[in-house]
């Protein structure tokens, strides 16, 4: 689903950011992108979504050379992926619904179409009862499920989340955690990028991707 062969990335003449980056994902896995805190695991995950490109080496998307895409294979692409920032992004003037539906109606579905679907994701992240609450009446923790429900309501072939249990307390973390792998074994790719070694250490058997002195290797 995503291969990095030899990828390295640099700002203008400065050094290597990243470097020599060589590993895949695979259809249908789960995995932790892990590393200190301004190791580069967002850049990662942006290569990864396509909104940076490499200064060199190869990226491979769902089989296409990422480098070939033009602007609307890039969109397409975008399409197949939900990503859940770290930072919620969540529109101040939308409900919840509103803000899990966005992605449908900018796809031009309409409402009728998607209703039954919205709302029931939302009952099964837990945000059943705040429908028409807008982000302000939210606590984070709500407000990281609406962001988790809008990425998934796309159906998305691969998941990126940043940092997606950063701002909640360890019993929430642990429900989103298990959330993300219900969605894995529905057959989704899953990436998750966090620095929080006690939520991974529950999950040992999870592949883990960690960054360190601009390089990456893989363990699992």
């Amino acid at each position: 689903m995503v291969r990095f062969e030899n990828v390295g990335l640099r700002y203008d003449t400065g050094p290597e950011v990243l470097k020599d980056l060589c590993f895949d994902v695979a259809p249908q896995s789960f995995q932790f992108l892990t590393g200190p805190s301004g190791a580069g695991k967002t850049t990662l995950l942006r290569l990864m979504l396509l909104s940076l490109k490499p200064t060199r080496g190869l990226i491979t998307l769902f089989d296409r050379d990422a480098a070939t895409l033009d602007k609307d294979g890039v969109t397409a692409f975008r399409r197949r992926i939900g990503v859940v920032f770290q930072d919620f992004r969540l529109l101040d003037h939308l409900t919840t619904y509103e803000n899990v539906a966005l992605p449908l109606r900018v796809q031009g579905r309409d409402e009728a179409t998607y209703r039954a679907e919205v709302t029931e994701l939302l009952r099964w992240v837990g945000l059943g009862q705040r429908l028409h609450a807008h982000p302000q009446v939210l606590s984070g923790g709500e407000k990281q499920r609406a962001a988790i429900a809008r990425a998934l309501i796309v159906r998305p072939e691969l998941l990126l989340a940043d940092e997606p249990t950063g701002n909640v307390d360890p019993p929430l973390a642990r429900r989103l955690l298990r959330l993300f792998m219900e969605l894995h074994r529905s057959g989704t790719s899953v990436v998750i990028a966090t620095h929080d070694l006690a939520l991974m250490d529950q999950f040992a058997d999870v592949r883990r991707l960690v960054i360190g002195e601009r390089r990456l290797t893989v363990h699992g």
